[in-house]
């Protein structure tokens, strides 16, 4: 879909207050709704995710199955309202071995399992906005032992509410977005969460001011390669904002 676009600095594919914001997105609902709405925080049009089953209402891009985004830009953005509901969300990528992989995160499981073409993972958002950095790179190399080629699928189920959704060719500070891309509270500064990729060695100074560790635990198909899955995942929140996003990266399974 994207793959002969240009692609540098922030790739948007949902903006909330745009003319047709699900222009390229195809929607499922079923004992639900997916509408655009004026969220009270924010005092702005979002779109919202609605419905009794998460499996089965939802948002998915592109709305061609038969087509792929082929957007090669690394990190996955969602401005994201947490409805304090279950929540999950979708991501399909292919790998340099030019196989297909699935990224899925959600509020209401508590391990994570890696198979041969899937991940799922825990997820825990705060109470209000959140911002999601989703590094597709990292968790493709350190899941599967592969390098990101592109994002083919995204896929938003509900309960939530969505500001914005884009892609970036790195993590971008408040103050370097342009004003399009961020979320500003009436009252109080936006919730950025970034989630980071499992890691060892010591929290970049940007990122620095406030932190959580907690470690990994892996199970390997030969126990001689246990040893090696042993690390620290760190979870960080800006000091700035409010909201964290949490990772739990326990049990996976190779």
């Amino acid at each position: 879909m994207f793959k002969n676009s240009f692609q540098s600095g922030l790739f948007s594919i949902l903006f909330s207050i745009g003319s047709k914001p699900l222009q390229i997105w195809d929607e499922k609902v079923r004992n639900g709704h997916i509408k655009r709405v004026l969220d009270d925080d924010i005092r702005s049009h979002v779109m919202e995710i609605e419905g009794v089953n998460v499996c089965t209402t939802y948002i998915t891009c592109p709305a061609d199955p038969k087509k792929t985004l082929g957007i090669k830009l690394p990190f996955l953005v969602m401005i994201i309202k947490n409805q304090k509901k279950y929540f999950s969300f979708e991501v399909q990528v292919l790998d340099d071995k030019n196989v297909r992989r699935r990224f899925r995160a959600s509020n209401y499981q508590s391990t994570t399992k890696v198979n041969s073409f899937s991940c799922t993972m825990p997820m825990r958002l705060d109470d209000g906005w959140n911002q999601i950095q989703f590094n597709l790179s990292d968790f493709t190399r350190r899941a599967y032992g592969t390098n990101y080629s592109e994002t083919l699928r995204v896929q938003i189920h509900a309960n939530c509410r969505i500001r914005r959704v884009y892609f970036s060719d790195r993590l971008y500070s408040e103050d370097e977005l342009p004003a399009e891309f961020k979320l500003v509270l009436p009252i109080q500064k936006a919730k950025v969460s970034t989630l980071l990729y499992p890691h060892t060695g010591p929290v970049p100074g940007s990122i620095r001011t406030r932190m959580t560790s907690f470690f990994l635990s892996f199970t390997a198909v030969d126990p001689d390669d246990l040893q090696n899955f042993k690390k620290q995942c760190i979870c960080t929140t800006n000091q700035k904002v409010l909201s964290n996003l949490w990772c739990g990266f326990m049990g996976w399974i190779g």
